[in-house]
């Protein structure tokens, strides 16, 4: 199967070469490996460039953009200027920069994809370094595929239009997945190293796309409670709860967009409940 990866990349020369190092030490390196250099000012491209030199699958891409940070529609935009200069592939991924993989970590999730023909995305865990030791993220479940470091399967990427340009990208994603019948899984044998923590550089008004995002979602108020008092749990960050609120009653107010349909908004509520009730019962 050919593995293409896009990893989207701005100002990312501390973590790049430890990242990089990791794809090219891959028991099953991917089949090609696509790096956006997004309008770095730092050495991001000079790093990117020393790799592709030493190895003919990896292409490294300029784009041009604003420095302006906007939480998951500006890394969408990135990973998609590569997309469109991929060759054909069966399983195609959106990986970020300041992370290093296990060295089997293709190798395990090709493997996965090769005997499940209704697996639509995969990937393993990520965890952040506290103190002398490596820890779960834990802002997820460990049965979400997080955005980092997933891997779509070709079928299930077209049937869910690809990725959508903006803050819950990598939810809405796997909620698609399953409305179209396809399964996700993650590997907890597959233990990544996530360098710079989820979150990191976000202000008042990020917090309030989290609400944005769960309106273009279709939500409901009572799951964008449930789902903002749970963030705020994870980021121990009380004012969080009404952040998310006001972004998402802004929404309202403007009728903006929404990511999904009224039938796809309706599974997602049915699923997104039936997981509430799975928990308290």
């Amino acid at each position: 199967m050919h593995i293409s990866i896009i990893i989207p990349a701005h100002n990312e020369e501390a973590y790049l070469s430890q990242c990089l190092d990791s794809f090219v030490n891959q028991t099953h390196p991917p089949t090609e490996l696509i790096i956006v250099d997004d309008n770095s000012s730092d050495d991001t491209f000079e790093i990117a460039s020393k790799f592709a030199k030493k190895f003919e699958w990896i292409k490294v891409l300029q784009r041009q953009s604003s420095d302006e940070h906007i939480p998951g529609k500006k890394v969408v935009d990135t990973f998609n200027f590569g997309l469109q200069q991929t060759s054909d592939y069966d399983l195609i991924g959106k990986f970020d920069a300041d992370i290093i993989l296990p060295l089997n970590y293709f190798e395990v999730l090709l493997n996965h994809f090769q005997s499940n023909w209704k697996l639509g995305m995969c990937g393993g865990l990520l965890y952040i370094k506290k103190g002398e030791d490596w820890v779960y993220e834990n802002i997820a479940d460990k049965s979400h595929v997080r955005g980092p470091i997933k891997l779509y399967f070709k079928k299930c990427f077209e049937k869910i239009g690809g990725l959508r340009p903006g803050i819950g990208w990598d939810t809405v994603d796997v909620l698609l997945t399953k409305y179209h019948g396809f399964e996700t899984k993650t590997d907890p044998s597959l233990k990544v190293k996530h360098l710079r923590p989820t979150g990191h550089g976000y202000s008042s008004k990020n917090y309030q796309a989290k609400g944005l995002a769960l309106y273009k979602m279709r939500y409901g108020i009572l799951l964008t409670k449930l789902a903002a008092l749970k963030m705020t749990w994870q980021a121990k960050k009380p004012l969080l709860f009404f952040q998310v609120l006001i972004g998402y009653c802004k929404a309202i107010i403007r009728k903006l967009p929404r990511y999904v349909t009224k039938l796809e908004g309706s599974f997602i509520r049915k699923y997104r409940w039936k997981g509430v009730w799975s928990k308290i019962f």
